[in-house]
């Protein structure tokens, strides 16, 4: 949100001056909540480690403490007390009945009023009008999000109307490698069916 503000401010035609008292929230050292902690929450964990956040997640089951160990990460049984801590919470859970709405007008509401919210899940995890109200009202200082619903949102969405939320197309893996690396293991998959072969990232159905 900093950055995408500044940015702004460069480049407007209008601009004359940078404000002085123009400041943003540290990284380093804040604390990190991480719901839904499978591969890539995982992932994220190692890089927020290098900016020495402190890292609490939630997830169905606990990882291995040899893992969380290696990344600092605390476990949380109760997303609540996740919610209360964070200063920035990380939504990367699959969507599934569970989940569709699993962060709603309470969840916002156990959220420090300086937190920041990022989803990079799924849209429909969020109850998008909740959160309009929360960011209205400042319940939360700010949210990211790179998925919504639907996508795109309708070009009279309240969330685009706020200024304390910066809002991505769902470009989380808009990259030209990891495509290329999708596409990959697309073919290998097409090519172990046709050999008769185990499917290597077969979805087992639960």
């Amino acid at each position: 949100l900093f950055s995408h503000s500044g940015c702004q401010i460069a480049i407007s035609p209008d601009t004359e001056h940078f404000a002085v008292d123009w400041l943003g929230v540290e990284v380093t050292r804040a604390t990190l909540g991480i719901i839904g902690m499978g591969s890539i929450g995982y992932k994220v964990a190692q890089r927020a480690k290098a900016f020495e956040m402190k890292i609490l997640y939630h997830n169905r089951n606990r990882r291995k403490r040899e893992e969380e160990q290696a990344v600092g990460a605390h476990y949380c049984e109760k997303m609540d007390d996740l919610l209360q801590q964070s200063d920035f919470v990380l939504l990367v859970v699959n969507l599934s009945p569970e989940t569709r709405k699993l962060i709603g007008k309470r969840e916002l509401g156990l959220m420090k009023p300086t937190a920041t919210l990022i989803n990079i899940s799924r849209g429909a995890v969020i109850d998008q009008d909740a959160l309009v109200e929360a960011l209205q009202k400042k319940i939360i200082r700010a949210a990211a999000l790179d998925v919504t619903y639907p996508e795109p949102l309708p070009r009279d969405h309240p969330l685009l109307k706020l200024n304390n939320i910066i809002i991505t197309p769902h470009i989380g893996t808009a990259t030209v490698q990891a495509i290329r690396m999708m596409a990959e293991e697309a073919i290998t998959n097409m090519l172990a069916v046709l050999n008769g072969q185990p499917i290597p990232s077969e979805v087992v159905p639960k």
